[in-house]
């Protein structure tokens, strides 16, 4: 055996003993390790400025959340038509690479801007906007990438660790935040992480390519387009209750969320008065998620829904959070916050978000990109701005303490939902229709 033959089978053990690690075929392990690229430096843009958002969001004032909300809602019933105008009339290999380029230019307006005027609230409050809106606009796009590009059973067994990046991102973001903040200000934040977003197109390409390499879906054909308003979205959930149940499920999961993140907001402001000291807690509460997120997701997660399906992955964290807001109501203090809080978001990471995925591996390409974007947006953001003003109701006519016992019951029905969705796609045959 020459030299040359004993290179070419160490490559391909490599990538064999990588499969087995990671619950994939040796062909899929280059889809894995570019959709891992892409999350990774996607989320490690977001996370980067995610402790700044909410030092912002403090900043305006606690009880003025609400409306930081309800200004986010306003702006995602605007970007998300022109967004829908936009795919019906490019191709999917030029759509994602304009629409980040975008949105890496309206991020070094906001730097421009915050270095002309550092102070400025509205400035400020705008950043907080439009990075809530950016976050789930983009994230949304590159999850339907994968969801086009895998077929069912792929999607089963690869989702989770390709989601392992978006952790891995998410733990690097906050990292290089806090080494950095001091040294560069918040307006380089910005143009550091406008540079991390435009890698993510070179992982795109890579995957675009792959998928071709491997010929047409065995389930689908993706067509080249994607069109359609956000209305045409809509009209696809009105007609089907699986989507309808989908997007249920995701108002329950934002009102849950928003109860705690309010939560967060009240106690860090009465915990760390300090401006930076808030940031830092962010920072360290974002650390802290991504680094437990990282593991759950690259071995526990695929393999959790391979055997136990995908219910179990939509019901834990729900069941859990009863639990949580339980917790809160009996003890609103940093600790108990902080604890609640990191579970919460693991669970949504590890578990929720790749179950939530899998749920539209079966559906038809038309579904995936117009009903899905819709569901992640105006669904979500909607979602956001009823459960921000039902918890400034609760609080305004009632005690904080039952803010958790209401949460404790918003967990429970999304709990039950959460478990009928799950039976329903577990039971379905991988073939199944849209």
């Amino acid at each position: 055996m020459t030299a040359s033959d004993g290179a070419t089978l160490g490559g391909a053990g490599a990538p064999r003993g990588l499969a087995r690690l990671i619950v994939a075929e040796p062909e899929e392990v280059p889809a894995v390790a570019h959709g891992f690229g892409l999350f990774f430096f996607l989320f490690a843009s977001y996370f980067m400025l995610r402790p700044v958002r909410e030092t912002f969001a403090i900043a305006g004032g606690v009880d003025n959340i609400q409306w930081l909300w309800t200004g986010t809602f306003v702006a995602t019933l605007v970007v998300v038509p022109l967004y829908g105008w936009v795919a019906s009339r490019m191709p999917r290999r030029q759509l994602l690479p304009i629409l980040y380029s975008l949105s890496a230019m309206v991020m070094c307006l906001f730097a421009f801007s915050l270095w002309r005027d550092p102070d400025n609230v509205w400035i400020a409050r705008g950043f907080y906007i439009w990075l809530s809106v950016m976050n789930l606009f983009v994230i949304s796009i590159a999850w339907s990438l994968m969801a086009d590009l895998f077929e069912r059973d792929r999607g089963h067994r690869l989702f989770g660790q390709i989601a392992a990046g978006a952790s891995l991102g998410g733990l690097t973001g906050p990292l290089l935040s806090g080494l950095l903040v001091a040294h560069v200000g918040e307006p380089g934040l910005l143009m550091i992480s406008t540079a991390l977003l435009m890698v993510t197109l070179v992982f795109v390409r890579r995957l675009l390519a792959w998928r071709e390499r491997q010929g047409p879906r065995l389930d689908a054909a993706p067509p080249d387009r994607m069109g359609g308003s956000v209305w045409a979205g809509l009209s696809l959930i009105a007609r089907s209750p699986y989507l309808l149940a989908i997007s249920g499920f995701v108002m329950l999961l934002t009102t849950a969320t928003t109860f705690l993140y309010f939560e967060q907001a009240r106690i860090v402001e009465a915990t760390f008065p300090d401006r930076a000291q808030q940031t830092q807690v962010f920072a360290a509460l974002d650390v802290a998620v991504q680094s437990l997120t990282i593991g759950i997701q690259l071995f526990f997660t695929g393999r959790l829904a391979k055997r136990l399906g995908v219910t179990v992955l939509l019901v834990a964290v729900p069941a859990t959070m009863m639990f949580g807001f339980g917790l809160l109501a009996m003890a609103a203090t940093f600790p108990v916050l902080a604890f609640v809080m990191i579970v919460r978001r693991v669970g949504e990471y590890a578990l929720v978000r790749p179950g939530r995925e899998m749920l539209f591996a079966p559906l038809d390409t038309e579904t995936k990109y117009k009903a899905k974007n819709a569901i992640d947006t105006l669904v979500y953001r909607g979602g956001d701005l009823v459960s921000g003003w039902a918890y400034t109701g609760i609080v305004a006519v009632a005690s904080l303490s039952v803010v958790g016992f209401a949460g404790m019951a918003v967990a429970g029905i999304w709990a039950a939902l959460g478990f009928a969705i799950g039976r329903r796609h577990d039971r379905e045959p991988a073939t199944a229709p849209a």
